[in-house]
């Protein structure tokens, strides 16, 4: 059976076929396979997209969701402990966190985790130190409506070492967030996490459908002084079968609004193959564009690309009166359509 994904794929496929051969083989399995008016994803928006304004205190961590709504018409939001260090157990801000984010429609999707300690940390103490210092986290999710919180799976030793370390440390902390129905979602964030098969075989180590990645498609960097770097197509790919959200990452964007270091045609495509249709974050790093243009400019590709990756209904262009999902594109190259 033939799985049409996308339209680029279905001209690749359809290259063999004349213009009057029947579509039926192959539009069962579409409609089989696409659900009829749901996006192919959603959009969210990581608040480090922002840091700069938190940062200068040109906005604030309360009004992150209605900027998110009202400036960029986004409906999600993942959010980042840093700009809100200090109030993981402040119920009351908590609240009023809640409170802002539903009064215009937004949803809280996750916390990101930073500072807190090393959860692969050789020492044993202070990795036991890092499970805990999580825990305030982990509850404030659960307050917030999060599905997951992010961390990071630092340490320090051999491949194999770190690999045990890191499993460990996120195996305790996953069993930890497991009693509050929140996942433990691990981001290559730079040294052996950047490695897509090693973060892979840290998550075969845990073994547990709580503890999932969130695959980023810029943070590749093995080694920050030599500049090497992982493929990220490769990366993405060995991380996606455990994503359970997955970041955006923006710099630069030429011309045609394309970014300039990531195909995100190809990128969204390895994505979607592994059968994710959820969150697609938003983490806009760049500088030649201000943090509100850059957001606006990630968020205009991110829809490209799912229009072009959406199977589309449309008349069978042969013989039938049934409908199919077929790439409409696709058809008017090859010129059995007119506009």
């Amino acid at each position: 059976m033939t799985r049409i994904t996308s339209r680029r794929d279905f001209l690749k496929q359809t290259s063999a076929f004349t213009a009057g051969l029947a579509f039926s083989s192959w539009a069962g399995s579409a409609l089989a396979t696409t659900a009829v008016n749901q996006p192919l994803f959603d959009i969210s928006l990581a608040q480090w997209s922002l840091h700069r304004a938190l940062r200068g205190g040109k906005l604030d961590n309360l009004d992150f969701a209605k900027v998110t709504k009202e400036e960029f018409g986004i409906e999600a939001v993942e959010y980042v402990n840093q700009f809100f260090k200090d109030k993981a157990n402040d119920e009351k801000y908590l609240a009023e966190m809640n409170k802002r984010a539903a009064a215009v429609g937004v949803k809280n999707v996750l916390i990101m985790i930073d500072g807190e300690g090393a959860l692969g940390d050789p020492d044993a103490k202070k990795r036991t130190l890092a499970i805990e210092n999580h825990h305030k986290w982990v509850t404030a999710a659960k307050t917030l409506g999060c599905h997951s919180i992010r961390v990071n799976a630092r340490s320090n030793g051999s491949f194999e070492e770190q690999q045990k370390l890191a499993a460990d440390g996120l195996r305790r902390l996953t069993e930890f967030a497991m009693q509050y129905g929140i996942n433990v979602l691990v981001e290559n964030h730079g040294g052996l996490s950047s490695n897509g098969a090693w973060l892979a075989g840290v998550m075969k180590m845990v073994n547990l459908p709580e503890c999932g990645t969130l695959p980023d498609f810029g943070n590749f960097v093995l080694d920050r002084k030599t500049g090497e770097e992982y493929d990220r197509y490769k990366g993405v790919k060995e991380l996606m079968p455990y994503a359970k959200a997955v970041s955006a990452k923006t710099h630069d964007f030429n011309k045609d609004g394309n970014e300039i270091n990531t195909d995100y045609m190809k990128m969204m495509q390895i994505v979607l193959d592994a059968g994710y249709h959820g969150y697609v974050g938003i983490e806009y790093e760049g500088k030649k564009l201000d943090e509100y243009a850059g957001i606006k400019a990630s968020k205009k590709l991110l829809l490209k690309v799912r229009e072009e990756l959406t199977p589309e209904e449309t008349a069978d262009p042969c013989c039938s009166q049934e409908n199919y999902y077929v790439p409409r594109r696709g058809l008017f190259r090859r010129g059995l359509f007119r506009r």
